[in-house]
């Protein structure tokens, strides 16, 4: 089971499928926020569908191959952030996000992706952190500009959101970039 204190309100920890019902509730809540970036939000409609995700999830954690958690903030499933790709060969963890309309404005998303960052270099020893967002995604995209990641390039056409290709920009940082900052 992974679990990881971020300070004494916020940690991460793995999903379980008795989350399915609150996970569900929550993309519900904030649909129309999440869907403006966010493809897959039309697709998870039911909490049969969080389901399959959480047990993606738990298969992903299990291959090593992903560490996708739950946000907890004062005790309340808050959105899910991790890692979709642990490129073992290559060093590389790519970070991946997404918070609750509610929840929002409080830098839970910055102490998350900082925590994240420190976990990839520290216990993880990887060499390299990625984060993608839409290229007009500014809130997403603040998040690694803030915590020092270099911004790497844009990606065109990388994803289908709501009828329209995004571009993405890429964002990275190196293990020893993260260590003098």
């Amino acid at each position: 089971m992974f679990t990881y204190m971020l300070n004494e309100n916020l940690e991460l920890r793995l999903l379980e499928l008795q989350d399915a019902e609150r996970i569900h509730d929550l993309i519900d809540q904030s649909r129309n926020h999440l869907r403006e970036w966010l493809p897959w939000v039309d697709h998870s409609t039911t909490v049969e569908d969080t389901i399959a995700f959480i047990k993606g999830t738990r298969t992903g954690f299990a291959n090593n191959t992903s560490l996708k958690a739950g946000i907890v903030y004062n005790d309340e499933l808050a959105g899910v952030a991790g890692f979709n790709e642990m490129n073992w060969s290559n060093k590389l963890a790519v970070m991946g996000y997404w918070l609750g309309e509610g929840f929002q404005g409080k830098g839970i998303m910055t102490k998350v992706s900082k925590g994240l960052t420190d976990y990839a270099f520290s216990y993880l020893k990887m060499n390299k952190v990625e984060i993608t967002a839409a290229e007009f995604n500014y809130r997403s995209r603040a998040i690694p500009e803030r915590l020092g990641f270099t911004m790497e390039g844009k990606i065109r056409h990388r994803e289908w959101v709501n009828g329209q290709f995004v571009d993405h920009i890429v964002y990275g940082i190196l293990r020893d970039e993260w260590k003098k900052s």
